[in-house]
């Protein structure tokens, strides 16, 4: 209905060709005011479409009040009985099925309606120079394409711009220009204007919750106390004994690893993640849940689970640099200790203040990109002072010249899996330090893990691990020989394989992680809110970094800030 509506007001020959009969159902086809607001009219259905679709109540009052007002103007402006009545049978089955129309607004921010204006904007300015192009015979002259879009600018403010038709034409091309712009400048002055609906953030109450979940279970999962950043939201089993934590991207309502809290208790948090995901109508996803999470996760649901890639997990017993499998990170651990760097390894309740300040600074300015990355193996600070028990690795050189930063030159951050584990949150290390950095500061984690009662460490997430240790061996077929090959070409942005081969350097034990989606219509939209969330795609402005660096510093107090997790391999 939208494109109809666009084009009986954009392209003239449209209104008198054989699409007559469908052109009757809108707002007007003739006379300059007509062709504006069919114009207004198409570009308002076409976004309220996805609303629709989703069954968002207010887009579906905002249909309900434009059908009647677009029959009126069929009648007013051509006495079009036919127009009207298709737009009454429309708007019946609407009116009828009201309660299907029930789904409760999205988190939103005033960036929406910076986002808005720009995309409005250039969509303007395109379908602008079309209305002002569709006319080659009452065109007077050959304007230029610099007068066409002069033309185009100064009708989107009402005014008249340097080119000239015969006729009505003129009056059309303004009528509809000037569309174009009230319709821009409204959206975004509404969009700027209605009251926030900001995202979830984790409360004071939720958060302590969720904390003595996990004293009590959270040697399940090694993701558990990834569940505590607090840009996510949540929701609790009845009883109260366990809890599903989740963020809302792009209308993908994504949770990550499993639930928290008792497994008996698991359904209830479940049964009310799916009730919120409807009653929003949001996409439900799980991204990393484990094997035994996918399986409630499916039984209780109905969803479907595809391995996603394998967890690395060193036991801490078992790990030596002796032999030869470990020889190359034999090798380079020796060599940068001779080239003078020391490894410390302390829990974050032994730091000073001072220090702290200084590797969170460290930790800003040594992200390799302008965007936060993390979500579901992030915790998104440094330092809180509730999170006493992280575990803190870092490596320290003299120099002749200090840094910023004195002799600190890389940094690993822990978060605990339980009593007697830890899961590896970040790495960062100064880009000016020798090679190797990140190898020297695990095998120093893992080598002092014992003096702090930790016998089990979670490394990095490698996606697709199972697939490219399969084709890169003897006899594989050539299905997964191509496989294998587009992933490693995908490497190239996503560090995919090499992710999978610094882990596999460490010899640990592989955990299949699992993504939990509805259908398979969904995993496209799935994937990106997914590359969303962890930062891979930034679909919004970002602030400059001396603006993040200065609201960081602010938040500082309150222990918000927030930071990515940088899954670079040395």
């Amino acid at each position: 209905m939208g494109v109809l509506n666009i084009a009986a007001g954009v392209f003239p020959r449209f209104r008198h060709s054989r699409m007559h009969a469908i052109a009757e159902v809108l707002p007007g086809s003739f006379g300059p005011f007509a062709a504006a607001l069919s114009l207004s009219a198409g570009v308002l259905l076409l976004l309220l479409a996805h609303g629709l679709k989703r069954r968002k109540r207010r887009a579906w009052r905002a249909a309900v009040a434009l059908l009647p007002a677009g029959a009126v103007a069929q009648f007013a402006y051509r006495h079009s009985l036919v127009g009207v009545l298709i737009a009454v049978a429309l708007l019946v089955p609407l009116v009828l099925h009201r309660d299907q129309f029930a789904a409760l607004p999205d988190p939103r921010s005033r960036w929406r309606a910076l986002t808005n204006f720009v995309l409005m904007s250039a969509g303007s300015l395109v379908l602008g120079l079309i209305i002002v192009s569709v006319h080659p015979h009452r065109t007077i002259g050959d304007p230029s394409l610099a007068d066409r879009l002069t033309h185009v600018v100064y009708g989107l403010f009402g005014f008249e711009g340097p080119v000239d038709y015969q006729g009505n034409t003129s009056w059309t091309v303004a009528f509809s220009l000037g569309a174009l712009g009230w319709i821009t400048a409204v959206t975004t002055i509404y969009l700027a204007f209605r009251p926030e609906h900001p995202a979830a953030r984790l409360s004071e109450q939720d958060e302590s919750q969720l904390r003595a979940l996990l004293e009590k279970h959270g040697r399940r999962d090694s993701l558990g106390h990834f569940a505590l950043r607090r840009d996510k939201a949540v929701v609790f089993s009845p009883s109260g004994k366990a809890a599903v934590t989740y963020r809302v991207v792009s209308g993908v309502m994504l949770a990550s690893g499993d639930p928290i809290g008792d497994v008996e208790a698991w359904p209830g948090a479940i049964e009310r993640f799916m009730d919120e995901a409807k009653a929003h109508s949001w996409t439900p996803a799980v991204m990393g849940c484990s094997e035994t999470g996918g399986e409630v996760w499916t039984r209780e649901t109905g969803l479907d689970a595809l391995e996603l890639g394998d967890e690395a997990v060193v036991e801490v017993a078992d790990f030596s640099l002796a032999g030869r499998a470990m020889r190359n990170v034999r090798q380079m651990v020796k060599r940068i200790e001779r080239a003078g760097y020391e490894t410390r390894v302390r829990r974050v309740r032994d730091l000073s203040d001072g220090e702290l300040d200084r590797i969170r600074r460290a930790a800003e300015d040594w992200r390799g990109t302008d965007t936060e990355r993390g979500f579901s193996m992030a915790l998104g600070r440094i330092g809180d002072a509730t999170d006493g028990d992280c575990l803190i690795a870092t490596a320290h050189k003299q120099d002749d010249e200090p840094g910023e930063y004195g002799d600190l030159k890389a940094i690993l951050h822990f978060v605990p899996w339980g009593k007697d584990g830890a899961s590896l949150d970040l790495m960062r290390r100064d880009r000016s330090a020798d090679p190797g950095m990140n190898e020297l500061l695990i095998v120093a984690a893992l080598q002092a893990a014992p003096k702090f009662g930790i016998a089990r460490v979670s490394l990095n997430f490698a996606m697709f691990r199972s697939a490219l240790a399969r084709g890169e061996k003897i006899g594989a077929g050539p299905v997964l020989r191509a496989w294998r090959g587009l992933l490693v070409f995908l490497s190239r942005w996503f560090q995919i394989e090499s992710l999978y081969k610094f882990n596999a350097k460490f010899q640990p034990r592989w955990e299949p992680r699992f993504v939990v989606y509805r259908n398979s219509a969904d995993l496209p939209r799935i994937g990106i809110a997914a590359m969303q969330a962890e930062g891979f795609v930034n679909l919004a402005l970002p602030l400059p970094r001396f603006l993040r660096r200065r609201r960081a510093a602010a938040e500082r107090p309150c222990a918000h800030a927030v930071t990515e997790r940088d899954v670079r391999a040395a």
